[in-house]
Formats: C-alpha cells, structure tokens, sequence
C-alpha cells in the first residue's frame, strides 16, 4: 500500500469515508525571494556571524578523534538459532519510536486548520504506517500546561499564543485553541492511522478543565491513546516554572491526580474514564521511584493508562535564557559524549527499577519527551548526523531496557533538535520542508522492530564507540543492527561485523544463512549536516523535502561464508548497517507490504494524491 501525498496541479476528488478532498497547487510555482544564504553549501565559518533560525544553523563541528586505541576492525557476533538468548527486552510494537509535538506550533507541523493539512507531514507519517502499520504522536508539552479550549478565535484561527505573556519556563506564550485542532488531528489520523496524546491543563486545579479530555474522546475516538496527567510536576515547585509551591512533592502531585480522576469520574461528558492517563511524566528533580512510593499506581490503577518520563541528556538552557545564568556549553566540547554507547546505557539504567515496576504492574513504561538537549538543543550536535546515530542508538537501548515507546519532541524554527521543520510562514509558498537526522532515526527504528510486534532486543555491545543489537522474533533471530561512531575518512575504522547463527553453542545445529540482506545510514561524517542516505535515498538538504523518500533504494546482498558459516558485513566509520537474516524480516518491512496492526483504529482505503509536490491538501469539509 502505497501512501504518497502530493499536491495536483489542477485538483482531483478523491472519495475517502465519505469525505471529498480538493486538492490544490498554484498553476505555476512562483518564488517570491528568500534569503541569500545557502543553507546546503555551508562552510563552519560562516556560523559565527549567523543570525536566522535555529532550524537552519550552518554550524558545523569537528568530528572527535579516532579512539586511541582503535577500535577492532573485526568483530564476532554470535546468535542463537532457537529459543532466543538471555536477556531480551519484552516484545516490542514497531510503533516504538514516536514524536512529540510542542502544542504552541501544532498548526505549523500538522495544518492550518482541519480542512486544510501539511501535506509533507502526511508523508512522513505515512512513511512509518507503510513500515509498522501506526504512527503515536503527542500533542503538548509546556505549552498544554495552561492552554484553554475556546469557543472561536478572531480570523476563524485555530490555535492563538497570547504573545503579551511568556511566563512559561520555556518562554512559550499561553495558548488558546478551538476543537478545529482535535477535528485536524483526527483528519489526519483518517488517512495516516497516526494515534494521539494530549494533555491534560495542570496549571489550575481548582476545578481541572476537562474540556480537552470531553472534546477530545467525542472527536479523535479510537484515534486517541490517552491524556497525560501533569507535565514535568518535579519541576512545577521550581522558580523557573512557579506553578506550585517550592515545597510541592510527589505526594501532593499523588493528590492532584486524585482529584482530577473525582473530576473526570463526575463528568457526564466523558465517557470512558478507564485506562486514561499517563502519569506521572517527570524528569529527574524527582525519582520515579519517590513517586511509585506514594502509591498513586496501586491506588489509581483502573485510571492510569500508562506510566511515563521524561529525559534530555542535556541542556542548552544557559545559552538560550541567558538573563537566568548559568555556564554557557561550548557544543564541541561536548559533542563526543553522544557518540558513545555508554551515554544511552547510563540514563536508561536510572530507569530500570521502573520498566520492572512497570512490567509487574501490567503498565507500558514510555519516554514521553526526550531528544538531544532540552531548551531547543545544540547547534551542530541536533542536526548532524551524529544525533541520527544518537537517537537510534537511544531508541534502541530503550526498547532494551523495556521501555515499551519513545516520543522525539518538535520544536519550532528556534529549535535545533527538530525531526523534521517547516518552512517559515512567509517562505511556505517557495520552500519546502526540512527532514532532520532524527526522522531519518525513526524510519530506521520501524524497520528495526518491524511490523509484527513481536520483536525482542538484546544489546551485544563489546566497545562503546560501535554499539551492536539482535532482534529475535518468536524465539528466532531476525535482524541484526550494527553502529559505528566513528569518523575516519582513511578507512581504517571500518570494522567487519562476522555474523554466526547457531554451531558455537552446545548442542545446537547451524542456521546461519547463504546470504543476508544489508540496509545502510550513511553521511561522511558524524558533524554533517546534509547528504543523508538510509538505504540509498534520502530527504534532501534543507527546505528540500515533500516528506517523500527520493532516489534509488539500494539493498546490499552480501554472500555468507558456507564452510566457515558466517556471514560478513561491513560497516563504515561513521554509519550504521541493518542487517535483515531472513527474507521475511526485509519484506515485512518494504514499503506497500506492511502486515501491521494498530493498537486501535485501522486504515482507510488505499489511496494516492500524485502530482508535483509542495503545499496542503485541502480538505472540502469536515468530517465524523
């Protein structure tokens, strides 16, 4: 099933549930101007005297040095044949690797309103549905914390920032929105299968305002997952959120959940009540285990739907908020630590009394928030292909560590760390959008997992600048993923992975294949900022992307060793390389023939809008 969204150069109708759309594209693509800088050909240089947005920040670090001592240029991994190995995370959904979407720029990533949606969004999305069968995506952050649903907005708006006031910690002005933004959300999910959280308010508690909770179940339906209760409450009793007392603590935040869940309970509004809210969505001012000790699990255990945190392994606040102080990271300074393995094993280890708490509890465990650095990220860390390699390398560890999903949070054009951005506003009708490493971290992770829901992850690491994965279905080993953080353009930091299944255990026989199927992420190196592949295609460069995968796909067969019986791979330095053992692991996961089922609702009728490509599909009307 091919999901590709274009814009026609006249207009076609195509019937979908139901509903009409007219899709539109001026008859001829006019360039209005635009600025002068090119934003693919730059030189580290010119960073220093860059002014514009963070989304487009030339700034180009030096890759860290090869290791001394080398890394090993070979290295054996050997798999079991049957019954799967120690140590394997739970089964994990292939909707795994998700986004989260601040809720103060939603009608900037998903539309201007419902009847008029993002059509590269809709790609992107449809990308992974055609690899995993879904797509979760959040929409809030601190943004939701004091947003009010209204009735109507002036101009017919969906979505207005009271920009008189940036009280919030991360100077996000207050928001008011309309059902439009549920309406565009559930549009979206119609033809994409993309499944939804949202947040609850908690800036008021006296009474919450549930309207988000009654609109949202009546509009999004099966679409919507759930409702998270609180965002951040570790940090609501600090001076840069002032949302409670200094003195607030995971007992009174176990109270107020206690409340809301009275509230809901009496609203008439809301149907479902079971099974709503994720909680309890901290960082690290608090431990998950001070909360898990107020009992709020036990106690509300019909009600909560799942339990979640939230993690950065940094910050760039002190340069973003320089009136608060603070030390001012030089970015290359820190670069080398999100090109080690050990920087994702150690803040998962931090969680892991939590998934087993999760997992005796019968609750998903997901990261709610998470990316390069908070306060936007680093520039020439966030969108290099370092951080590509960093968030497949975090994702991967998680879904190790039984965390059961993860959420990659968006930003606006002052945001480094973004998936993918669109253009500015006044650039929309010229420029297209910009898919950053991350995204390329998420089309990776779906194949990775699959769409059978089925897959297990061990970590098979041995040297923390090439981390290495197996991923057992059923018992069997299916694919096996292969990093390399190093840069070296000479070459001798290619390291030959030797792939064994079976024989070097006692007792069992060998199942290693006649040959093997080979994905690659590559770029020349960790600090670029442009020329991404996965597989040979790629997005293209800033402002160049429709959400579509351009280019030949390039699938490598690499012949096993028969009589040694190993299989040889090889991965450069940098890059990674998705080794697939069996022909059913690499199809289940091409695009058009994926077998995956949603957690919920399914998707509509095959369908395809061609054409050339830049714009919004227009939606005629409104439906449900």
């Amino acid at each position: 099933m091919r999901l590709l969204f274009s814009v026609s150069v006249s207009f076609v109708w195509v019937t979908i549930v139901n509903a009409q759309y007219s899709v539109y594209q001026p008859k001829n693509r006019v360039i209005l101007g635009g600025s002068s800088f090119d934003y693919t050909n730059t030189a580290a240089a010119a960073a220093a005297s860059y002014t514009g947005a963070a989304a487009y920040d030339p700034t180009i670090l030096n890759p860290p040095a090869v290791p001394d001592p080398p890394i090993p240029t070979q290295v054996p991994v050997q798999l079991t044949s049957t019954g799967g190995i120690p140590n394997l995370s739970i089964p994990q959904n292939g909707g795994f690797f998700g986004f989260s979407i601040e809720m103060s720029v939603s009608n900037q990533v998903l539309g201007m309103n419902s009847s008029y949606l993002q059509v590269p969004f809709l790609n992107l999305m449809a990308n992974l549905v055609e690899r995993v069968g879904w797509v979760q995506v959040r929409v809030g952050g601190n943004s939701q914390e004091n947003a009010e649903l209204v009735e109507s907005l002036p101009n017919g708006a969906m979505l207005a920032k009271d920009t008189n006031n940036t009280s919030n910690p991360t100077g996000t002005p207050p928001l008011a929105f309309t059902t439009d933004l549920l309406y565009l959300m559930a549009n979206i999910s119609s033809l994409t299968n993309t499944h939804w959280y949202l947040g609850i308010p908690f800036l008021n508690t006296t009474p919450f305002s549930l309207e988000i909770v009654e609109n949202g179940q009546r509009i999004l339906g099966d679409y919507l997952i759930g409702f998270q209760a609180g965002n951040e409450p570790d940090l609501y009793g600090k001076k840069s959120h002032g949302h409670r007392p200094s003195t607030y603590s995971p007992v009174d935040y176990f109270g107020e959940v206690g409340t809301l869940i009275q509230q809901i309970a009496n609203d008439p509004l809301i149907p479902k009540k079971d099974n709503l809210l994720i909680v309890p969505s901290v960082q690290t001012s608090w431990t998950p285990e001070s909360v898990w000790d107020t009992g709020i699990v036990s106690s509300y255990s019909s009600s909560i739907l799942s339990l979640a945190v939230e993690r950065y392994p940094d910050d760039n606040c002190a340069a973003v908020y320089r009136s608060r102080g603070g030390v001012v990271q030089n970015p290359q300074d820190i670069f080398i630590n999100y090109l080690q393995h050990n920087a994702s094993t150690n803040m998962a280890s931090y969680y892991t009394n939590s998934t087993a708490f999760a997992v005796q509890n019968g609750k998903p465990f997901v990261m709610f928030e998470t990316n390069t650095a908070s306060c936007s990220g680093f520039p020439g860390i966030s969108n290099s292909f370092g951080a590509a390699l960093w968030a497949l390398d975090w994702a991967l560890t998680m879904a190790y560590s039984n965390f059961t999903g993860a959420l990659f949070h968006i930003g606006g054009q002052n945001a480094y760390y973004n998936p993918f951005t669109p253009p500015p506003t006044d650039q929309s009708t010229f420029h297209q959008w910009t898919v950053g490493p991350v995204y390329y971290s998420a089309l990776v992770m779906a194949e990775v997992l699959g769409p059978h829901n089925t897959s297990q992850v061990v970590d098979l690491t041995s040297n923390i600048n090439t981390p290495i994965y197996a991923v057992y279905e059923n018992g069997a080993p299916t694919k096996v993923a292969l990093f390399n953080f190093v840069t070296d353009s000479t070459g001798a930091s290619t390291y030959t992975a030797t792939i064994s299944i079976g024989g070097g255990t006692t007792g069992q026989s060998n199942a290693t294949p006649s040959q093997v199927q080979v994905k690659y992420l590559l770029a020349d190196s960790v600090s670029a900022k442009a020329n991404f592949t996965w597989a040979g295609q790629t997005f293209g460069n800033n402002f160049g992307s429709d959400g579509r995968l351009v280019g030949d796909l390039n699938v490598t067969t690499v012949q096993c060793d028969t009589t040694a019986n190993t299989c040889s791979v090889s991965v450069p330095a940098p890059g990674f390389a998705l080794v697939f053992l069996t022909s059913d692991s690499l199809s289940a996961t091409s695009p058009g023939s994926s077998s995956a089922s949603a957690p919920r609702a399914t998707l509509p009728g095959a369908f395809a809008l061609f054409a050339a490509a830049l714009g919004a599909v227009v939606v005629a009307r409104r439906w449900l």
